[in-house]
């Protein structure tokens, strides 16, 4: 896509678009600078054998050096270095060296990008980004107003809110995807989009629930809600929705809380599917156990403090048929966070601490997290019941257990 308003030393120039196959061609980068540290990734996953020319590096750039990702040269550009070459990169501060590889480039005939002026270049980087499979390139010879359209244009694909998404062609199959912990713009970029692409979502109580009202009225929501003790969809009846949806040709994403393998019986589902012979994607989603802490202050990990965090589903109180290990746990000094746990939190709590633990281990009680119903209750292991208790807090809400809550100050 090229656009009429260039940077004014582009003034008149015009650009020929064209996508370059660079796998297995020698393609050189002169300079291992900030530029070039945002431009070798896509080279690199072009497949291309790139040649980095420069005495010194970034530590992001050394680090793909390091990996093999690509060959570094660590000197100054020489005359010679673009023999063979297909294309070249420009993109040191010095510009006697840039006008040296530029006129190389001339001679030999390779294509050169220049990062300090592009008007001396025989190639424009286009501000580029990717949705699926499809890639977007903006020319406009000025580039910062290139990123500004190249953004809007992604944004808008990837939302949804580009109608050219309806000419995308859809695959009958299951998308389990993680909403994440329930601010819609914590869902991944990958499940939005594939949630824009669906025929069928079958949703979850604890799934961002303004994400459904962006959908096409097409689109057949189906509740798999699972209230506490109260209303819900067996798990079978989801997994059968699941498989006959998809069976009668139809995209389903199955649209959960969280991540769909952390206490979302993700794995359930798959497996289901598989069974049935459904093709499945899984999108992993931002877990509830360590961004709600993070959202009120709460680093589940803290250098000095703590080498570990462990999460644990406390559907399942110490006394009944719990598989966890109450008594281990209580002797771990790292951070314990309980998922679904606000009605047995009085056990768990009384089982800690006879197992060892300090009653006055601070705890933190985060209702609704990322959410604009966000609370937080701090209290102590021998005193979170009560606090609970007297400040009704009801699921969904994430407990947090460990030196960590007051890292802040609480």
């Amino acid at each position: 896509m090229t656009a009429p308003t260039p940077h004014p030393s582009t003034e008149g120039l015009t650009p020929y678009p064209v996508g370059l196959l660079l796998a297995g061609r020698r393609v050189v980068v002169v300079g291992g600078g900030q530029v070039a540290q945002r431009r070798l990734p896509a080279l690199i996953a072009s497949g291309a054998d790139v040649q980095l020319i420069s005495p010194t590096t970034t530590p992001a750039v050394q680090a793909m050096a390091d990996a093999g990702e690509l060959t570094w040269h660590e000197r100054r550009y020489q005359d010679g270095d673009l023999a063979d070459t297909w294309y070249a990169l420009v993109a040191t501060d010095d510009p006697a060296v840039n006008t040296a590889v530029s006129a190389e480039a001339e001679l030999r005939r390779v294509f050169c990008a220049r990062s300090d002026d592009a008007s001396a270049a025989t190639a424009w980087t286009p501000a580029s980004g990717r949705d699926g499979g499809a890639t977007v390139a903006v020319l406009t010879g000025d580039p910062r107003h290139s990123a500004a359209l190249r953004n809007a244009i992604v944004d808008g694909l990837r939302d949804g809110s580009l109608a050219a998404r309806q000419y995308r062609e859809r695959t009958p199959g299951v998308a389990l995807v993680g909403g994440g912990p329930g601010d819609p713009d914590l869902i991944t970029v990958r499940g939005r989009r594939l949630l824009a692409d669906a025929d069928v979502v079958v949703a979850d109580r604890l799934a961002p629930r303004e994400l459904l009202a962006e959908l096409p009225p097409h689109v057949e929501v189906i509740d798999a809600s699972k209230i506490p003790y109260g209303r819900y969809m067996a798990q079978e009846a989801i997994n059968h929705t699941l498989v006959e949806h998809a069976k009668a040709g139809k995209f389903v994403v199955r649209l959960k809380g969280g991540d769909p393998y952390v206490f979302g019986r993700g794995g359930e589902e798959l497996l289901a599917c598989v069974e049935a012979g459904i093709p499945v994607t899984v999108v992993p989603g931002i877990s509830s156990s360590i961004s709600v802490p993070a959202a009120v202050g709460i680093p589940v990990t803290h250098r000095g403090m703590t080498h570990e965090f462990t999460v644990i589903s406390g559907h399942v109180g110490p006394d009944e048929r719990s598989l966890t290990n109450w008594d281990a746990l209580a002797q771990m000094t790292g951070t314990l966070v309980l998922l679904m746990a606000v009605d047995k939190i009085g056990a768990i709590a009384a089982r800690l601490i006879a197992a060892g633990r300090a009653g006055d281990t601070p705890v933190a009680v985060v209702q609704e997290g990322t959410t604009a119903a966000q609370r937080r209750v701090d209290a102590t292991l021998a005193t979170v019941a009560d606090r609970v208790a007297a400040e009704g807090i009801k699921p969904p809400a994430v407990i947090v257990i460990g030196d960590v809550v007051n890292v802040l100050g609480g």
